[in-house]
Parts: C-alpha cells; structure tokens; sequence
C-alpha cells in the first residue's frame, strides 16, 4: 500500500503542474491589469509603467511562467501584488478554517445521508421513501448559498440561536461549533441529500442479490444482514462520491465563507480575485488542487481496509 501511495503522490506532479499552467495563462489572459488595482484607476502611466517593470509583468509570458514555476518548485509561492507581504503564511493562517469547515460538511453529509438512504431503499415505494426522496432532491435542487442565507434568517435572525456571521477563536470546542454549524448544516445538507440517493441506489441492487438472499436464508438477524453485509457492500461507492464530491465542497466553501464572513481559502481567493492579484490566485487555486488530489488518495487508500478484494499493485 505504501508503495501505491507513492507512487499516486509522484504520478499527481504532472498534475498539478498542468493545473497550474492552466491558471496562470487563464489569469494573464482574462485577469486585467493588477497594477490599476494597486495604484487606483486615475494613476499615471509613469506610475503604472515603473511599477510593471518592478513587477516583471512586462517581461514575455513565457519569461513570466518559468520564473513562476521555478519559484513554485522551490516551494515559493512569492509576495501579494497588492500588499508585498509572503503568501504561504496568508494562505497558512486561513487553510485551517477551510479545512475545518470541510470536515464538517463531510461529517454531516455522511450521517445524514446513509441513515435515510438505508430508510429510503427499506420503505421502497412507501410514505417514508417518497418524503426522503423529496428531501433529497430539493437538497441537490438547492445551491448551498441560498441554503445557508435560509439558514441566517431562520436560526441567527428570527431565533436567535446562532451568532449571525463570523468566528471564534476560542480554544472551547463548544465555542467553535457554534460557529461552525450553520456554514458546515449549509454545505452539509446538500452533500446528505447526494449521499441518500446513492445509498438508497446500491441498497435496492443489493437487497435482491444473491448474498443477501444468503445470509436471511442462514437466519441472521435483519440489522446484520442490512448493516454488516448489504451496507457495508455499499461503501465503495459511498467513499467514491465522497471523495468526488469534495470538489463540489471546496467550490461552495467560497460562497459559503462570504456569506458568513468566516475566514478560510474561499474568501481568501474573493478577496484576491478582486483585487487582481495574480500571485495570490494563483497559490489558492494551486492549494485547491492540492486538497482534492489528497483527498482523492486517501480515497483510494480507503478502498483497502473497506474491502479486502482491493489490490494494490
């Protein structure tokens, strides 16, 4: 397995490499000239032209993306246009609050999501499937934006449960989730109601299955055939859109961290696509992909200890 992890680790350079490529020739293109963000729209051309030169943006594409990727190699992710301060530890201040939000969504996904799926697929066609399915699919129909604003109104405004926006930095972990519940319910919700409906589809394949068949004929209990056997066959595909899902996770992470005005990659990348500032987008979109190509490993790596008949070679 070890030499499998490295193996994928090596094989996600190139990768990463051509996702960086991808961003840096896209934000030369499309992004705008940075240095009116910097100096303001009424600057001088004398003022914008020394400060491309000290920028090196007059310098040919090509120039500009070697040095970017040396840089890159070298683990240098350089300074803001905007500020001229170091941006990994900008980006390691935020990452946490991220990855934290992440987590949570993933958690609240997943045990939200299996329970009813199971639900669905045992009442198949009954009263309770047809509510989950309604439920499921006015959670994907939802983009998690909209979903978290309900949330707001509903929780912080009228009940006054929640703090409205922000975040702790409090070391009580009861602190923190309050924070964090609304903004992980908004991305968490949406993900359950993935999760239900690809549990709900792989519990009715395998409820008619030969093993299961199997297993009542041998006369165990019907909690170990639904939960240790069909379920637990069930898992593969379960990780698989987790894992694949995270993207979508990450994505609403941006908007969901504006909304709520928690600090994190999402409202880091907002701020700086606003400002124009390439080398900052640049990092953050180049963290993204990293965040979602380890994901994807530890995945794969996963498959392993759910089901033995996985092989690593």
């Amino acid at each position: 397995m070890f030499a499998y992890a490295v193996r994928r680790v090596i094989f996600t350079i190139p990768m990463l490499l051509f996702v960086f490529t991808v961003i840096f020739f896209t934000m030369r293109v499309a992004g705008g000239d940075p240095t009116y963000a910097i100096l303001g729209e009424h600057a001088s051309e004398e003022a914008v032209v020394q400060l491309r030169l000290k920028l090196g943006l007059d310098d040919p594409l090509s120039v500009q993306y070697f040095r970017a990727v040396k840089n890159l190699l070298k683990g240098d992710l350089g300074n803001s246009l905007i500020n001229d301060r170091p941006i990994a530890p900008q980006i390691m201040r935020v990452l946490p609050y991220t990855i934290e939000l992440a987590v949570a969504a993933i958690v609240i996904g997943l045990i939200i999501g299996i329970p009813t799926g199971v639900a669905a697929a045992l009442k198949r066609n009954r009263m309770t499937d047809y509510v989950l399915r309604i439920f499921s699919l006015a959670g994907l129909s939802m983009p998690s934006f909209y979903l978290g604003i309900l949330l707001l109104l509903a929780f912080a405004v009228h009940l006054d449960w929640f703090p409205i926006i922000g975040f702790t930095r409090s070391d009580s972990w009861l602190d923190r989730l309050h924070y964090l519940l609304l903004p992980a319910l908004s991305l968490g919700l949406n993900k359950a109601a993935f999760v239900s409906r690809v549990t709900r589809s792989n519990m009715l394949e395998r409820l008619n299955s030969d093993f299961v068949r199997t297993a009542r004929a041998k006369g165990l209990s019907e909690f170990k055939v639904i939960f240790k056997h069909t379920l637990k066959d069930c898992m593969i595909p379960i990780v698989t859109v987790s894992g694949v899902y995270i993207g979508v996770l990450l994505g609403g992470a941006i908007l969901t961290e504006s909304i709520f005005n928690r600090p994190g990659l999402g409202k880091f990348l907002v701020e700086a696509i606003s400002q124009r500032d390439y080398n900052a987008i640049q990092s953050g979109l180049v963290f993204y992909s990293i965040l979602i190509v380890l994901v994807n490993l530890a995945v794969d790596i996963i498959y392993g200890f759910i089901d033995p008949r996985v092989k690593y070679e």
